[in-house]
């Protein structure tokens, strides 16, 4: 049997289906990712990272609230927020009562393009023919005009007064037991903030380990990084391309970062060096795109080990 208009009934009725479950079961079903990389000097004790991002926060989205209030009980040794905390200018406060339990522990943080400005409608095909076009955010794009401005700056001081450090385009430091970690932060080269000459140099020779954290996985910042020696580079943005086609894999990544490495895990190599990358697929979506499939909203859990040799 055919729809009035010759798209089998069959057909309509999965992809309803679809639809069905990517907005109403899989944006809500939060995972834990846990990772293993091995970045540590021998002898070095291992340590528990949380990296939360793009929770991308509505009002009233009290199972996302309570989920991530829950992850305290991993009781890491510190927390890396990536960014994009916001999708509702009027958020900040279930943002911030979301992520209480976690600022009881140290914690930095960078901001993505959604934490200073509010999502817009748009067409997602958009997404594919930015791609196409080589076109991503402010890079390629014209700039925004007429865009919402979320209220940023109260979220900035609940952040620093609990400890947590600010990364936007600086270094800091976190001290665990007799441990001294190093950090190296860019604000969102999305919206085109980032200014790594003002942190460039590579990491801190007096650290037992140096960290670089960025909200967009831009290769330009992901060759900086590595080609200075970083390790680690920690980043968000992608949310794993949100709507990820099953044994093929995701379509977008909204940067120019490869689809191969739109989430999880892997290796990034530049000027002779090879640092590890971890994309975090984020827990939240764009308030306008509450859609996920194939790709369930996660956080990740890193252990980090002391390198073979």
């Amino acid at each position: 049997m055919r729809a009035r208009y010759g798209v089998p009934l069959s057909i309509a009725a999965a992809g309803a289906a679809g639809v069905a479950y990517a907005a109403g079961f899989e944006v809500r079903s939060f995972r834990l990712r846990r990772v293993t990389v091995p970045i540590l000097p021998r002898g070095m004790r291992d340590l528990r990272v949380l990296q939360v991002s793009d929770i991308h926060m509505v009002r009233g989205q009290r199972k996302k609230s309570r989920w991530l209030q829950s992850l305290a009980g991993l009781r890491p040794d510190f927390v890396v927020n990536t960014g994009d905390n916001l999708s509702d200018p009027e958020a900040v406060p279930e943002v911030l009562d979301a992520l209480g339990p976690l600022m009881e522990f140290p914690g930095v943080y960078v901001f993505g393009s959604n934490d200073y400005y509010g999502p817009k409608l748009r067409n997602p095909a958009r997404y594919l023919f930015e791609k196409a076009q080589g076109k991503h955010g402010l890079n390629g794009n014209a700039p925004a005009v007429q865009a919402l401005h979320n209220p940023w700056q109260p979220m900035r001081d609940a952040f620093d007064a609990a400890g947590w450090t600010n990364l936007s385009n600086t270094r800091g430091r976190l001290k665990l037991d007799r441990y001294e970690l190093a950090f190296t932060g860019l604000d969102d080269p999305h919206i085109k903030r980032d200014r790594y000459e003002q942190v460039a140099g590579g990491p801190e020779a007096d650290a037992d380990v140096s960290i670089g954290v960025v909200h967009a996985p831009y290769l330009r910042v992901l060759d900086s990084f590595t080609a200075d020696g970083y390790p680690l580079v920690l980043a968000g943005h992608t949310h794993g391309g949100q709507l990820v086609v099953p044994f093929y894999g995701a379509l977008v990544t909204n940067c120019d970062l490869d689809t191969d490495r739109v989430k999880g895990l892997s290796t990034h190599r530049s000027a002779g060096h090879t640092s590890y990358l971890h994309v975090s697929a984020g827990c939240g979506t764009n308030r306008y795109t509450p859609v996920r499939f194939a790709c369930p909203p996660e956080a990740t859990l890193l252990t980090l080990t002391a390198r073979a040799a």
